[in-house]
C-alpha cells in the first residue's frame, strides 16, 4: 500500500482572500502546494488528503483539486472550532480552531495507512519527500514508529529577518529526544545564532530543525483523540490555546509509546515568511526549473 500525504491547508482561505488568487510563484501560476503534490507523486505517495475550511470548499475544488483530476486520488476534510469529541465542551466565544494536531485529527476517517503531514505553504524539496516515502513504506503494518524530516538549520533561514525554529535533539540512533522552540534565529557576521534575553548563542549549520514535516502510522489518530480530550479539559475555556503536533509527539516519546526517527535531508526549505521573501522564492523555483528539477508546467 502506498503512503498518503496529508496537507494542512485550513489556514489558506484567510491568507489568499478565499483562494481566488492563490499565490502563483511558478511560471504558470503554480502555488507551492502544487510542487508538494508533484514531489509526493514522484516519491511514490498514492493519495493526497487536504484539511481545509468548509467555507472555501467550492473555491478549493475549482482552483486546486481540478488540477489533479485523473493524476492522483484526492480527498478533503474540514477543520473548524466545533469539531470536538462527543461530550467535550469549550468556550462558546472561541472562533479559532485548535491548532496543527487538531487539523491532523480531522483526517482519521479518511486515512488508514502510514501517512505524512506537511504545511500547505512550505516548499520542502524533492529529496525530503523521497526519504519520507521510503520510511513510511518501511513501517507499514507497524505501530509507534514515527519520523520527522529534520532540516539543517542553515537551509531554512530567511534573508529578510530572523525566524523561529524547533531545534531537535537526537539520541545515538537518530531518534528524536526533544524539540525546543527557538525564536530569533539568523545569521550574524557569518555565524548562525539564536538570541534569547539579549544573548546570542551559536548554532551549528547542520543542527536539525523541525519544519512540520512528519510521518506517522495510523494509530496516531487514536492517540491524538485521547490527548485532545485531555487538552480540552485543561484548555477548552481558553480562546487561543492550541493543540500542537510536537507536543503530542514529545508526550508519546516520554511515555515510551512511540519513537520518532529524525530523517536528514539535503533539501533547502523555503517559504514566504516575510513579504520580501516572495521574489526570492519565485527566483528559486525558476532556478530549479532551469536546472531540470521541475518541468515549467507541472499539471
Amino acid at each position: 500500500m502506498k503512503p498518503t500525504l496529508f496537507i494542512l491547508a485550513a489556514g489558506m482561505g484567510s491568507r489568499y482572500g478565499g483562494l481566488k488568487q492563490m499565490d502563483g510563484l511558478g511560471p504558470n501560476g503554480e502555488a507551492i502546494l502544487d510542487y508538494s503534490v508533484y514531489d509526493a507523486l514522484r516519491a511514490g505517495f498514492g493519495k493526497i488528503v487536504f484539511v481545509i475550511r468548509k467555507d472555501f470548499e467550492e473555491d478549493f475544488r475549482r482552483v486546486v483539486l481540478s488540477k489533479y483530476e485523473g493524476k492522483v486520488q484526492c480527498e478533503i476534510c474540514f477543520q473548524s472550532v466545533d469539531k470536538v469529541p462527543a461530550g467535550c465542551t469549550y468556550n462558546p466565544e472561541r472562533t479559532k480552531p485548535w491548532g496543527t494536531n487538531h487539523a491532523v485529527l480531522m483526517g482519521k476517517d479518511l486515512i488508514h495507512e502510514p501517512f505524512a503531514v506537511i504545511n500547505a505553504d512550505d516548499f520542502y524539496g524533492k529529496e525530503s519527500y523521497q526519504v519520507l516515502a521510503d520510511f513510511l513504506r518501511s513501517v507499514e503494518g507497524k505501530q509507534g514508529q514515527y519520523c520527522m524530516v529534520g532540516y539543517r538549520v542553515a537551509n531554512t533561514l530567511s534573508e529578510n529577518g530572523s525566524v523561529s525554529r524547533g531545534i531537535c535533539a537526537t539520541d545515538a540512533e537518530g531518534h528524536l529526544t526533544d524539540v525546543v522552540e527557538r525564536t530569533k534565529i539568523e545569521k550574524k557576521n557569518g555565524t548562525i545564532v539564536f538570541t534569547e534575553d539579549g544573548v546570542d548563542t551559536p548554532l551549528e549549520p547542520n543542527v536539525p530543525v523541525s519544519m512540520n514535516m512528519w510521518g506517522f502510522t495510523p494509530e496516531y489518530f487514536q492517540y491524538s483523540e485521547t490527548a485532545f480530550k485531555a487538552f480540552l479539559e485543561q484548555h477548552g475555556q481558553e480562546l487561543k490555546s492550541e493543540f500542537y503536533i510536537p507536543t503530542l509527539v514529545n508526550q508519546l516519546i516520554g511515555e515510551h509509546k512511540a519513537s520518532c526517527k529524525v530523517l536528514d535531508t539535503p533539501s533547502k526549505w523555503f517559504g514566504v515568511t516575510y513579504s520580501e521573501d516572495r521574489p526570492q522564492v519565485v527566483a528559486k523555483i525558476a532556478q530549479l526549473i532551469e536546472e531540470g528539477e521541475y518541468p515549467a508546467k507541472l499539471f
